[in-house]
């Protein structure tokens, strides 16, 4: 897999905290895309964790790591199952929740017969490596478009993590 999207910005809020944000042309309408971001048996395919629990605003959400991802990267996680709340729900427009202490806000306009995505975090974290996380984002929504492409993903090679790792290194100094 080879990301070919633009990086994401990556800047300080007014808090001081990290926020990411990316923004994608996907070739499938909001209905398509929003189903694979709210939907168990697609999210499997892109996002390192399952969404479990009622899908409406002000919902408990438990946001349990894949096995997979467990058994591949265990190590750089520290908590296996995380909690949120679900803060937005309007399908087919928005979906914003908080992951542990980080708010994911997804933002889905129809842009003809495709879909323009805005995906913003805001990282909880304000001595985290904002780096890290960004680059999985990018990788995680490179995935999304891969699934909605071709119905399925490729196994993500360790050399493009570290790629992208190293590039977004360098859009924050």
């Amino acid at each position: 897999m080879q990301h070919e999207q633009p990086l994401g910005t990556i800047r300080r809020g007014d808090d001081g905290r990290w926020v990411l944000r990316y923004e994608r042309r996907l070739a499938h309408p909001p209905e398509k895309v929003w189903r694979a971001l709210t939907e168990s048996e697609h999210l499997r395919h892109w996002m390192p964790a399952d969404i479990v629990g009622e899908r409406r605003q002000g919902a408990s959400i438990t946001l349990p790591f894949w096995p997979e991802i467990l058994e591949r990267y265990g190590d750089r996680v520290e908590t296996p199952v995380l909690e949120g709340e679900i803060r937005v729900w309007d399908p087919p427009n928005v979906f914003e929740w908080t992951w542990a202490e980080d708010v994911l806000r997804w933002e889905l306009d129809a842009a003809g017969a495709d879909t323009q995505l805005t995906f913003t975090t805001w990282l909880g974290d304000p001595d985290i490596n904002a780096a890290d996380p960004a680059a999985g984002y990018h990788i995680c929504l490179d995935r999304l478009a891969e699934l909605l492409d071709r119905g399925s993903t490729s196994p993500t090679d360790d050399a493009v993590i570290a790629r992208m790792e190293r590039e977004y290194a360098g859009s924050t100094s």
